[in-house]
């Protein structure tokens, strides 16, 4: 079986590594890896991590790139792909326009798509954008909903769509494990201050969200002259200017350049809270037990909420503020460390595998 695995993203890099790995293996499955390039560096460096390289690259982006600008590229790119290969399936991760490109590519020429971390949802098209927008969509065209939860599940069904919906998992808890075990390994000398780490890109706190939010952690930073904050900015030029405009020059905060992905994994195994808006993070950190504040309205990993290892503060700097603070002072209150992780145990591409192959498995339960 021939399959054309699409990814543009660090994110969706991460998250299909071991899916890759996981086809690599098995005899009854070709994979080919297919870059769009929407995020290039940050794909190639997540990527080497694994040892993994693209078959091919599209290197779609260029300055000042539209969503439709983006799409209809790498649309253009995966259709030329799919006429030269001829793929018996498509796959790809997530929610961004690559996927929303690879998903109509594969339905224009009749080839069955699959979709990974299928059934997320906020039921709000704003939030976030244009993500929710895209998963809804690609739904509609999907032959194979790998569904990370019993939740999401049961969205792709109450939407009576077409496809089989399938209980997978996280491959995100796949990579994390594999990757967590790794760098233990290494040697590392421990940092002797706490820290928070902090994380933040998405489209929707563009603007005054950051800024108000920003302007929060760095109150936050003077309450607790003893704690270091660091933060991995994205290099997305909104971000970084709002980012060093408010947390630049200040004693305790470390504005870094991105990270690759095993030092991610490595400050989340040793922050005292996180802060982020960053899906996969909410994904990871129950695997850790590390209190997460996630800084969005709304959330389509709801399990995470219900677990009580992620908190919603929206874009409300005050909430934020307060709940972190308390966390700090008083870590004893954070009451979900042995919690399971309720989105995966490290099967889920092999799972993955079985499905496209025919082969019988026993479907994710937490």
């Amino acid at each position: 079986m021939r399959v054309l695995v699409v990814l543009g993203t660090r994110p969706e890099a991460i998250k299909l590594a071991p899916v890759i790995e996981a086809m690599r293996a098995d005899p009854d499955i070709e994979p080919i890896l297919v870059s769009t390039g929407q995020h290039r560096e940050m794909v190639a460096t997540a990527l080497d991590w694994f040892g993994i390289t693209p078959d091919h690259d599209l290197a779609i982006m260029t300055p000042n790139q539209t969503l439709t600008d983006v799409v209809t590229q790498a649309m253009k790119g995966l259709d030329g792909l799919i006429l030269e290969h001829k793929p018996d399936a498509v796959v790809a991760q997530g929610d961004t326009a690559t996927v929303f490109a690879a998903a109509l590519a594969a339905f224009h020429r009749q080839i069955p798509f699959g979709h990974v971390e299928a059934g997320l949802r906020t039921y709000d098209l704003e939030h976030p954008f244009p993500e929710e927008g895209y998963r809804q969509l690609v739904s509609r065209i999907t032959r194979w909903h790998f569904c990370p939860t019993q939740r999401a599940a049961t969205a792709v069904r109450d939407e009576k769509g077409q496809g089989i919906v399938h209980i997978v998992g996280n491959t995100v808890v796949d990579a994390l494990l594999s990757t967590a075990e790794r760098v233990k390994q290494t040697n590392v000398t421990a940092r002797d201050r706490r820290y928070v780490l902090i994380t933040g890109h998405r489209r929707e706190n563009h603007g005054a969200a950051f800024d108000a939010l920003f302007g929060a952690l760095a109150r936050l930073a003077e309450m607790n002259p003893d704690v270091d904050f660091i933060y991995p900015v994205h290099l997305n030029p909104n971000v970084q200017k709002a980012a060093r405009a408010h947390l630049g020059g200040k004693a305790n905060i470390q504005l870094t350049e991105p990270v690759s992905y095993p030092e991610i994994v490595r400050l989340m195994l040793g922050a005292a809270v996180i802060c982020t808006d960053s899906g996969g993070i909410q994904e990871e950190a129950p695997s850790f037990g590390v209190p997460v504040l996630v800084m969005r309205q709304t959330t389509e990993r709801q399990e995470a909420v219900d677990a009580g290892v992620c908190e919603l503060v929206g874009n409300n700097p005050e909430r934020m503020v307060e709940r972190a603070h308390e966390l700090l002072a008083h870590p004893e209150r954070f009451t979900a460390r042995d919690t399971p992780n309720p989105f995966g145990d490290g099967l889920a591409s092999k799972r993955i595998c079985d499905v496209l192959t025919g082969r019988d498995y026993v479907p994710f339960q937490p």
